[in-house]
């Protein structure tokens, strides 16, 4: 495919946009009215663009407005989660077309689902991927896997329904939700923050400069990896720091610490909260150390980062409940940080991905477009 120089900027911009007039697109893209006028009858004529209508301007004039045409394709983002996958399939333009939620067992049923829901005669551009792991540089194809092997076996059970040919881009969960934060999140408006994650696991997604920091092997914000315990009498071990500050170290403190007075002790971490929630003691003193071993993770965070702003998601970071002791821990030990709650919740992984898709689609779509000499 044969197009101009303007005509794929003015692509971008009306994948940014999802819809526009020729004056903004002109506008957007720099570019006078006359070449955005012949960057739009290229689009056209290839299906990249299609009319949709018109606006009515402020003194009555009208003008005509595009979208992105069908052959501009779509993406597809999976949230390959511990416990859920959720999967997005999304037109370039950003617009969800299909979604759909199930237990990572059946992570490439729902994969195949949401395919099958996408329009007929869209191509599928690139296909991105959130997992729990260090992600190395992108490969091609379905027969890529995680940098470890923290979430080889899911990645493989689900990249089976992954049709051949299509760029496969991973992420690191916890960057995706980053995104998600810092477009749609606690984060809007911050270009620079740290979100840390506690759950299960532990992690950081760190953004500088309103972009993904990724590290020299793909494995920059990995906080199980720091070096704990840290003493005279024991030697650090590897990822110890997430076995201590995760969601199963927290319910094992519960059991530790439940008195038979207070009935039967919480199974999830859900249920530990809402119990501190509802004023009961044992609960609340649990949730409370919690909220200080994750003000202390914090504390580490803003010394090597400096970044003003933590924001606090994962299943138990994301309480509100944890949000006094963790500002009080981080004070004691830091200098000043906000530190908020994660807005985003539990679609903070999939959202981010979705964004992530659409980028490198857009990306796959224009520099497959070769300048006409």
């Amino acid at each position: 495919m044969n197009l101009s120089e303007s005509a794929r900027a003015v692509f971008a911009v009306l994948a940014a946009a999802g819809s526009a007039t020729r004056p903004r697109l002109a506008a957007d893209a720099g570019l006078s009215k006359p070449t955005v006028s012949g960057a739009v009858a290229e689009l056209e004529a290839a299906g990249l663009a299609a009319h949709s209508g018109t606006a009515t301007g402020g003194i009555g004039r009208t003008a005509a407005v595009y979208r992105l045409g069908p052959a501009a394709g779509t993406v597809l983002a999976v949230d390959l989660g511990p416990a859920h996958t959720r999967v997005r399939g999304c037109a370039l333009d950003g617009s969800l077309l299909a979604q759909a939620t199930t237990s990572r067992a059946d992570a490439a049923e729902a994969v195949r689902g949401t395919l099958v829901a996408l329009p007929a005669d869209a191509p599928l551009r690139t296909i991105v991927v959130a997992v729990g792991d260090v992600t190395a540089q992108d490969r091609q194809g379905a027969g890529m896997r995680p940098a470890t092997a923290k979430a080889g076996p899911a990645f493989d059970a689900m990249a089976v329904a992954l049709p051949p040919g299509v760029p496969v881009h991973l992420e690191n969960n916890v960057n995706c939700a980053a995104l998600a934060e810092l477009h749609e999140g606690a984060a809007r408006g911050r270009d620079t923050f740290g979100y840390l994650r506690i759950g299960v696991g532990v992690g950081l997604g760190i953004v500088v400069g309103g972009r993904v920091l990724r590290g020299a092997n793909g494995a920059a914000g990995e906080l199980a990896r720091l070096p704990y315990p840290w003493d005279d009498d024991r030697a650090p071990r590897r990822e110890a720091l997430e076995e201590y500050v995760g969601a199963r170290a927290l319910l094992r403190r519960a059991v530790a610490a439940w008195p038979p007075a207070d009935g039967p002790c919480p199974r999830t971490t859900e249920e530990l909260f809402t119990l501190a929630g509802q004023g009961r003691a044992t609960a609340r003193a649990v949730v409370d150390r919690h909220a200080a071993d994750v003000g202390r993770l914090a504390a580490a965070v803003a010394a090597v980062l400096d970044p003003g702003l933590i924001v606090l998601g994962g299943s138990t970071g994301a309480d509100p409940q944890l949000l006094p002791g963790v500002r009080s821990e981080l004070e004691r030990l830091s200098w000043p940080t906000e530190v908020v709650s994660s807005t985003v919740g539990d679609l903070g992984t999939v959202t981010g991905a979705a964004r992530l898709a659409v980028a490198r689609g857009v990306q796959t779509v224009t520099e497959a477009l070769r300048v006409k000499d």
